[in-house]
């Protein structure tokens, strides 16, 4: 039997519980979710590419079918880099579907073998981004109903 590999890519600058929630009901789905974090420095993170994996690896310890890695190649590359032809995203409004879907459809132009399945976060998570948390971030808002306690305590060891 094949094991049902799905890669989770985006930025996670920083992870949320939005991320969260589409990481465990894809984990009821696959065999195996790799968490791609892209190292995207042309949308300038918050947050360094090692912490960020830093916080999904803390986030996600209960997880036993969760890998993360870092990339900075296009996603179909590291899709063959990693033996795995679905792409998981998540759609919170009718924006991001648009986008999506575009990014969907270039990554099927250059690979014809990728599927790319979108997932909707629990309504108590649609409003939640990562650039609204960063937004409250820059203000010393309140995050704590918006991220994984132990990426809170991650973000506040220095302190």
């Amino acid at each position: 039997m094949q094991n049902r590999r799905a890669i989770y890519p985006g930025t996670f600058d920083p992870i949320t519980n939005g991320h969260l929630d589409i990481i465990r009901r894809a984990c009821s789905m696959f065999d195996e979710i790799i968490i791609a974090v892209a190292s995207s420095e042309d949308k300038k993170p918050m947050f360094a590419l090692e912490d960020r994996i830093n916080m999904i690896y803390v986030a996600t310890k209960e997880f036993p079918k969760i890998s993360i890695v870092g990339f900075d190649t296009l996603l179909v590359d590291l899709s063959d880099k990693l033996e795995a032809n679905i792409v998981i995203r998540g759609l919170r409004a009718i924006s991001d579907f648009e986008y999506e879907l575009q990014m969907g459809y270039a990554n099927a132009s250059l690979k014809k073998e990728l599927e790319t399945i979108y997932l909707m976060p629990h309504l108590e998570n649609a409003f939640i981004s990562s650039s609204v948390v960063r937004s409250l971030l820059k203000f010393n808002g309140k995050i704590d109903h918006l991220v994984p306690t132990e990426v809170l305590d991650y973000m506040n060891r220095d302190k």
